[in-house]
């Protein structure tokens, strides 16, 4: 075998069977070796931001790493954005980086750069590999560091000379010791904590989320009267009928201040301590309350599952019943078309088992709330806060689960960083649905320009926000790229285009032109949002809306 037919067999050994790719010169005998590994799917994409987004995806729902196959330094700056949002997830992701052979370094040509230090930024694990003997047991070492806990990106540089060189040795991935568990002394600590006065919560995040831990979480909730929260944004969360309810932490920080009001004990799983996505002017970065005091049940280095049992059998909840979320979807949406109109829609059809990934920034602000109750579903976010990971996750999701409806959530600013993923999923033929909130503004930032205080923002200011001249066109971009499109300017319109795409087989994009729901700060929403997430009376709602956008 030469270097590379090597290396794919010991991926393909350690089950990394889908490798997401966009190839130069340099990987070419990777390329031709994918021919003598049936084991392993090859999936191409325009852009390495896909590449790397659609990895990402692929291992949130698959619980193992796919691989990326990227064309030197530039190549791998490429798809940064999306291994820094794989990163803040734990997300486990493999990079295939190839680079000039080695004699050919010194030579300084033009697509020569300091790989090694690019990968840095987003990557744990980074190694050059020197040799085809070396290759494999390098590969088996990214692998290893790759899968974790806690996941993470492990980038491979391949050499063109190590990857045509002969005498390559496919290796066998070594298991890794199991986690550990939280101490005795840890859980005692928090099982005093939940058992004694004051309000607790839990600050859930990572493995916490899946529904046999949440199941142990919603135990420990209804004996101890404990709260659940999750990350603003979690890596994956499993919601709907049958599962305890879990409040996600506001975006704003003054929504989860709120949230937090009045915490004595806030306890992380698999989470670290909440902070606001920014510095504001006169506002807190951290998001813990005066006098609460922290626990950390599980790190993310720990074994989640065996942290929880350990504190369900402590505070003696293993025979208590959950609080369930109870089966209801809200009725069919009608009147004027918005945003809010949309996510109704979506939790009035949502089927059974779908997955929904959401990037749709201030247009899904009330998805929660409307799909709290409807089938059981996955929901997948932002977790770096990068925009243009949307897309290509359903890209990675659609693949590792070929038989769950995938709906995917952007807006129109973040859907342009990456829309380049609607001709991968034309290609591969894939079951999901791209639903793009036009409302021609990056409006989130129109939210942020009041936020932070900045002075004397006027027409050029506010241009730089604003994506209305020209108006863009997601019909004609979409079926441009091979993906059937639909405009909705209605909620029947959305309606039919989303039952349509619903009941046939296939990638659909819906391009719903709304308002913006934000727009200068105008949050005729808050009231019933801040009910929806911390049970507050209007008075107090209306007293925050002032305190917000004064």
């Amino acid at each position: 075998m030469n270097g590379a037919q090597a290396l794919l067999h010991t991926l393909a050994d350690a089950g990394i069977d889908v490798c997401f790719t966009n190839p130069g010169t340099s990987e070419m005998h990777f390329v031709a070796a994918l021919d003598d590994e049936p084991r392993m799917r090859a999936v191409l994409a325009l852009f390495e931001g896909v590449a790397t987004g659609a990895a990402d995806g692929y291992a949130r729902m698959a619980g193992k790493p796919a691989a990326t196959l990227l064309h030197l330094g530039c190549g791998l700056g490429n798809g940064l954005a999306n291994l820094h949002n794989a990163r803040k997830g734990k997300v486990p992701v493999l990079n295939i980086v190839g680079d000039h052979a080695t004699h050919h370094v010194q030579y300084d040509a033009q697509l020569q750069s300091d790989i090694e230090t690019v990968a840095r930024n987003v990557s744990p694990w980074v190694r050059t590999s020197q040799s085809t003997a070396a290759l494999c047991q390098d590969a088996a070492e990214a692998i290893t560091q790759c899968m974790g806990p806690p996941g993470n990106v492990a980038t491979l540089i391949l050499p063109a000379d190590v990857s045509w060189g002969e005498g390559g040795v496919p290796q066998t991935v070594p298991p890794k010791a199991p986690p550990s568990a939280a101490d005795d002394a840890v859980v005692a600590a928090v099982a005093h904590a939940l058992q004694g006065p004051g309000n607790m919560a839990f600050l859930l995040g990572g493995r916490a989320l899946r529904a046999e831990t949440l199941m142990v979480l919603g135990r420990i909730a209804a004996r101890t009267g404990a709260k659940l929260f999750a990350e603003v944004f979690p890596t994956r969360i499993e919601r709907g009928a049958g599962l305890p309810h879990v409040e996600r932490i506001a975006y704003l920080a003054e929504l989860a201040s709120v949230q937090l009001t009045g915490i004595d004990h806030l306890i992380l799983v698999d989470a670290k301590a909440p902070v606001s996505f920014f510095a504001y002017p006169s506002k807190k970065s951290y998001l813990v309350p005066e006098g609460c005091q922290l626990h950390e049940l599980a790190s993310p280095t720990q074994d989640v599952a065996s942290c929880l049992a350990k504190l369900c059998s402590a505070v003696d909840a293993s025979q208590t019943a959950p609080v369930l979320q109870s089966a209801k979807r809200p009725s069919r949406p009608r009147g004027k078309f918005t945003a809010d109109k949309v996510c109704k829609a979506i939790g009035h059809l949502l089927p059974d088992n779908a997955i929904l990934v959401d990037e749709a920034q201030t247009s899904g602000i009330m998805l929660p709330m409307f799909t709290a109750g409807a089938p059981r579903h996955d929901v997948l976010t932002l977790t770096g806060g990068a925009i243009g990971q949307g897309l290509p996750n359903a890209v990675g999701a659609a693949i590792a689960c070929p038989d769950r409806k995938v709906i995917a959530l952007a807006g129109d600013g973040s859907a342009m960083y990456t829309l380049q993923a609607l001709w991968t999923m034309a290609r591969e033929k894939l079951d999901i649905i791209s639903i793009i909130f036009n409302n021609r503004a990056y409006a989130i930032l129109n939210v942020e320009l009041r936020r932070v205080g900045a002075a004397g923002a006027g027409d050029k200011a506010r241009a730089q926000l604003d994506l209305k001249h020209p108006p863009l066109d997601f019909v004609a971009l979409s079926e441009g790229m091979g993906v059937r499109a639909r405009r909705a300017t209605t909620t029947e319109e959305f309606l039919a285009a989303f039952e349509h795409a619903l009941r046939t087989p296939g990638p659909h994009l819906i391009e719903a032109i709304v308002p913006p729901t934000l727009a200068g700060l105008k949050l005729r929403i808050l009231p019933s949002l801040l009910e929806s997430l911390a049970n507050l009376p209007r008075p107090v709602a209306r007293a925050l809306k002032k305190k917000i956008a004064p």
